[in-house]
């Protein structure tokens, strides 16, 4: 062999000699037959270029035989200047095949990672046949539908190559990618929430008198929603069973004008988790003007650019929600956009609606990055909003997702801020977006200490409800600091609890104390308490009586279970205006089909709430259950939110348990 390749390095240190006319093409010709006589057995190959055989996994022991074979003296039947081009045309080509097996196959381990994720079980299937599924967190709904804003079509994906057959389990064929699975939220160790115990039972006959603000926040409900469409449980501090009931529209009797905002609508039902209780409801209804005394308004949208809200159910979810909102908003009413990331500036100078197009653009110049500034930017977004102030609404709404890490951090400090803005006629309105760092418990603390209220924006069905649907109610305030007392009849009710409203809780002499602020009502809001009272009498006691208390008994009230009293105040006022009204037998029916589809609706949503909460009161009643009672209480059910609750039910039924959160202290 050591001759053979002597005569070939002198070939190639000699001046060749110029080609014959058909030498190179014979040498190509010979080179490729020799290689392709020595692979037509091999069972495995590709459409284009080589790839790794059965013997020896890469192909690399039929490319030197290759070479090795070009190269025997044997096939040597031409001048040496053919075999010299023929020698550096086999070298190229098994240079170029070499070159084009992938690098990666080279470091294929032996075992393989499992799935990240398992599959669902046959009965979970099942239930979720009716509910939407989605196949990552960044969820479709967060971008505009192809009716709402046009979207250019995905170019197509190329043909997948084809793959042998072998031990490459979990590798994705060359040319395609892999499926991701979708990715589950486990983050809640990072979300924020005000930890609460709920209410407990009360004696009446020792604590007779029940006292709370009104609570029109749903930011809790969408939360919920949110988590069990990712597939898990919400955290037990996040549910607020009155922001559960309250999510929902009820049929509730409105009132004729604005003298009075609104009446109290009270009915008594048995309770569908305990027999031996009963279910007492008290619904009020906020009073819609005509939409020809609709108030002009100067919104300032106040949001946060930090890098925090990157992901696309944060920023680009937020963008798509203020577009919905300037179409439910008249031509003269003014928009400012106010932004902060590090440092607060103002984007947008105040501008009328009737320029849609400048303020959209605005928004779409939007980018996220940096720190979150978002005190510096409550500041900034006030002052714009009393420089611009209008005979109407006069608004900042916040858009964050939370995470304020600079400026005025502190939640004492932003909440003393907000309340003393307050008194200027700017209240504050907060959109929650995204989940991972979503600080619930200072975005309450804002919106009830800045005359507004909380949502959570998790869909762009969801901005549309709270920024189109329910714009008024959500921007248009017609009652302020409403509080709701209720004195309990012990002759008539052993024993009484509140369901929801534990943040909201107010003393009892607070109720007719003005200077004590309140949750405020917006044109056609609904807001419902729920109560679980025990008869007097009854074996449902849960509280033994006292050996030495004596035995009293209301007097003057025969017939009543309670008394209610609301007060409030005007938009515009500083002292409260009373209402009144008894709940005695006549508000009550016998069973549970014989009452109303929201009083029914209502218990559905209030005790699969408090299941998600523990289930401390609600015994062996489960999540079928709930699911059941609702699914019989849908009623007309116009914008499909009754029927979304019913699907959600069956979801939590599937839905993992998360890790306990770190309460906040």
């Amino acid at each position: 062999m050591t001759d053979n390749f002597d005569k070939l390095k002198e070939a190639l240190q000699s001046d060749p000699p110029p080609p014959g006319p058909d030498a190179k093409v014979l040498a190509l010709a010979r080179a490729m037959e020799g290689f392709a006589k020595k692979n037509t057995s091999t069972a495995q190959g590709m459409a284009a270029g080589m790839r790794p055989n059965s013997s020896d996994g890469m192909g690399l022991s039929a490319i030197w035989s290759s070479i090795m074979t070009a190269l025997k003296p044997s096939n040597w039947n031409w001048s040496p200047v053919v075999a010299t081009g023929a020698s550096l045309a086999v070298l190229t080509l098994a240079v170029i095949s070499t070159h084009n097996i992938r690098p990666d196959l080279f470091d294929l381990d032996d075992d393989v990672s499992p799935p990240l994720t398992k599959p669902a079980p046959l009965d979970a299937a099942k239930n979720l046949e009716s509910v939407p599924q989605r196949h990552s967190r960044a969820r479709h709904d967060a971008m505009p539908s192809p009716q709402e804003e046009d979207v250019a079509a995905a170019p197509p994906q190329p043909s997948p190559i084809p793959r042998a057959a072998g031990n490459y389990q979990g590798v994705a064929p060359m040319g395609t990618v892999a499926e991701i699975p979708a990715p589950i939220y486990r983050d809640q160790g990072r979300d924020r929430f005000e930890a609460f115990d709920q209410n407990p039972v009360k004696v009446a006959v020792e604590d007779p008198v029940s006292t709370f603000s009104i609570d029109v926040d749903t930011a809790s409900y969408a939360f919920m929603r949110a988590r069990l469409k990712d597939g898990v449980l919400p955290p037990a501090d996040s549910v607020r069973v009155e922001e559960y009931v309250n999510y929902f529209p009820y049929d509730y009797a409105a009132p004729d004008n604005l003298d009075t905002p609104f009446k109290a609508n009270v009915s008594i039902m048995p309770t569908p988790w305990n027999s031996a209780s009963k279910l007492m409801r008290i619904g009020i209804k906020g009073y819609v003007p005509p939409a020809a005394a609709k108030p002009r308004a100067n919104l300032v949208f106040l949001i946060d650019t930090s890098g925090s809200m990157q992901a696309p159910d944060k920023l680009p979810l937020l963008r798509n929600a203020f577009k919905m909102l300037l179409t439910s908003l008249d031509p003269d009413d003014t928009v400012s956009i106010v932004t902060y990331a590090g440092s607060a500036g103002t984007v947008l100078e105040p501008t009328k609606v009737s320029e849609a197009a400048k303020i959209s653009a605005a928004l779409d110049k939007l980018s996220a990055g940096g720190s979150t500034a978002g005190g510096e930017g409550i500041r900034q977004a006030y002052a714009l909003a009393e420089a611009n102030k209008v005979d109407g609404i006069n608004r900042v709404i916040l858009a964050t997702d939370g995470d304020f890490n600079v400026g005025i951090s502190d939640t004492a400090a932003l909440k003393d801020f907000v309340s003393r803005k307050r008194d200027s006629g700017v209240s504050l309105s907060v959109l929650g977006f995204g989940a991972g760092n979503y600080n619930d418990a200072l975005m309450q603390a804002l919106a009830q200490n800045g005359n507004g209220n909380a949502s959570y924006i998790d869909t762009l069905s969801e901005a549309r409800k709270v920024l189109v649907d329910d714009v008024r109610g959500t921007f248009e305030t017609i009652a302020k600091d409403v509080k709701i007392q209720i004195e309990f009849n012990p002759a008539a009710v052993s024993e009484y609890r509140l369901m929801g409203y534990e943040t909201r809780m107010l003393k009892r002499e607070d109720f007719n104390n003005d200077k004590v602020d309140a949750g405020e009502i917006g044109a056609g809001h609904t807001v419902t308490a729920l109560y679980e009272i025990v008869p007097a009498g009854s074996n449902g006691r849960r509280i033994d009586n006292l050996r030495y208390q004596p035995s009293e008994k209301a007097t003057g009230a025969d017939g009543e279970y309670a008394f209610v009293k609301i007060r409030y105040k005007q938009p515009d006022g500083d002292m409260s205006k009373l209402i009144t009204t008894p709940v005695t037998g006549a508000n009550e029916v016998s069973s549970i089909s014989a009452a109303d589809d929201d009083a029914r609706f209502a218990a559905a949503v209030a005790g699969f709430g408090q299941i998600l909460k523990g289930g401390k009161y609600t015994g062996t009643w489960s999540i079928d259950d709930a699911t059941a009672l609702a699914e019989g209480a849908r009623g007309a059910d116009g914008y499909g939110y009754r029927s979304e609750f019913v699907n959600l039910t069956r979801l939590a039924k599937t839905a993992a348990a998360m890790e306990p959160l770190q309460r906040q202290r």
